[in-house]
């Protein structure tokens, strides 16, 4: 489907780092498209910190990103909840205390709330965090999961995101989750709309075969996969993706762009 390439959609965690090591050629490769005039955007399902945290630990790590080129789940999920008609609706909140005062403009309601909105808090899920999760949902609360994503890659290696999580919760209740980050069409819509480019003109360059690069097929863009961060070749086999490329990592995007 490739067509000239005039705008990116690059996740971030996998594509141009893992944990605190910059990728490879991950920080020439942005400098070169910078060069060529590419539009660009960072579209990352990270519900740890917020946009601002994000593009600190970018400039740590030597990048060259402006605050506004970052759309992150966090984002989405507060300018979702500020379009809910009437008073502030309530929340239970499961994410981490970093990215709290995002949220601080809705009440918090342990009881009946209108939203539970899950994000990432690593170890600290329990039984009694989805019970109680469980009953607020069955008792009318609508479930909003900052992404579904099923796995992350770290130096220790893969492990579990809050997908399974997600999983359980519909599966108990019987419905289904609002997915705010990627692979939600609401959600690569952000970074389309701020790149101003139709999608057959935008490439989304990420590790996961699944939400970037099959999510990100389904709006009709470009679908580009990195053999970095939770790149897995039999999974990618199984999946039933197929890239319009895939590249050893982001350092060969440049040549890419170009028709290489």
């Amino acid at each position: 489907m490739k067509s000239d390439i005039k705008g990116l959609l690059i996740d971030l965690d996998g594509v141009l780092y893992v944990g605190g090591e910059a990728i490879p050629g991950a920080r020439e490769a942005l400098d070169r498209l910078g060069e060529t005039g590419i539009a660009r955007r960072f579209v990352t399902n990270t519900t740890t910190r917020t946009a601002g945290e994000v593009a600190a630990k970018l400039a740590d790590l030597g990048f060259q990103v402006e605050l506004e080129e970052i759309f992150s789940p966090v984002v989405a999920t507060r300018r979702f909840l500020e379009r809910h008609e009437g008073s502030a609706p309530s929340v239970h909140l499961l994410v981490r205390d970093s990215i709290l005062p995002e949220f601080e403009d809705f009440p918090r309601d342990r009881a009946e709330p209108d939203y539970v909105i899950v994000g990432d808090i690593g170890a600290a899920w329990s039984y009694q965090l989805m019970n109680t999760a469980f009953r607020q949902l069955m008792k009318g609360a609508e479930l909003i999961a900052m992404h579904r994503n099923k796995f992350f890659e770290t130096e220790e290696g893969l492990h579990l995101d809050i997908g399974a999580f997600v999983a359980g919760l519909e599966y108990v209740t019987g419905n289904s989750a609002r997915i705010i980050g990627k692979p939600s069409p609401d959600f690569f819509d952000l970074g389309i709309q701020s790149l101003g480019l139709p999608p057959e003109q935008i490439a989304m360059v990420g590790d996961d075969v699944d939400s970037d690069v099959g999510g990100g097929q389904a709006v009709g863009l470009n679908g580009v996969l990195v053999r970095t961060g939770k790149f897995r070749q039999g999974y990618v086999e199984e999946s039933g993706v197929e890239p319009e490329a895939i590249l050893d990592s982001i350092a060969g995007l440049p040549a890419w762009c170009k028709g290489g």
